[in-house]
């Protein structure tokens, strides 16, 4: 389902994330999140591959290590019919540039792209020794605060239609502090972290009950102890 705004067009922006029954997407030391299911991972991999682009921070792919590829044929297929690309656009978002050449992710084949500012660029270049084999290309355009709606008609130009945005989460918040979230998938885990420092799936500021975005609930099911949650945003008529 596509969503009008008026303006110029944007990538839509689906969430897709797993937490704990209390709503934590890490522990307390944000170490990776390994407490999902495989039915979990391969709900994951069936969105990952509807997208054109995955965005994610440094700090969940330092975290991880590496990005989810598309690897199920039916995937691989339907992707094929639909005329992309067999991988999507793997997208680093790190202010500052500070990406580990050294992490596994490097080594898989994937498309990748550096978000980051333009000091963050200049400081990728000298840790990368001006290698450019590691990133397609480099897109120094991120601001303090950030304009998501900016990058996201700049990304839809460029052909990408769906950005899937797997976290973490302040990254998530900042997206929807700008009210820029068109859809939320959300596998609930049956286990308990709790803990202060462990993050949530919509960290940041957080929002004022009169600026938070209704959700309308979609679809829900079960599988086996997981619950798998989809929302769509809802925007009052005339919006």
């Amino acid at each position: 389902m596509r969503i009008e705004h008026t303006g110029q067009e944007r990538s839509q922006v689906t969430v897709v994330l797993a937490m704990s029954a209390d709503g934590k997407i890490a522990d307390r030391d944000r170490t990776a999140a390994r407490f999902s299911s495989t039915n979990d991972l391969a709900h994951l991999e069936t969105l990952v591959a509807q997208a054109d682009a995955v965005l994610f921070g440094a700090g969940t792919l330092k975290a991880y290590g590496t990005c989810l590829s598309v690897r199920q044929p039916a995937l691989l297929e339907r992707r094929a019919a639909r005329n992309q690309t067999s991988q999507p656009i793997q997208i680093v978002c790190s202010q500052s540039g500070n990406v580990d050449p050294q992490w596994r992710f490097f080594q898989q084949s994937v498309p990748r792209w550096l978000l980051t500012s333009a000091a963050g660029a200049q400081r990728w270049s000298a840790i990368a020794q001006h290698d450019a084999s590691y990133f397609d290309r480099v897109v120094p355009d991120l601001t303090e605060p950030m304009d998501w709606r900016s990058l996201l008609q700049r990304f839809h130009t460029m052909g990408l239609e769906r950005v899937a945005l797997l976290g973490g989460g302040t990254l998530v918040a900042s997206f929807a502090e700008q009210d820029l979230i068109d859809e939320v998938y959300l596998t609930v885990c049956p286990l308990l972290l709790g803990g202060k420092t462990a993050p949530t799936p919509f960290d940041g500021k957080g929002l004022a009950i009169a600026q938070a975005l209704p959700l309308q609930l979609v679809d829900v099911r079960q599988v086996e102890h997981e619950v798998f949650l989809h929302y769509r945003r809802c925007h009052p008529k005339g919006d």
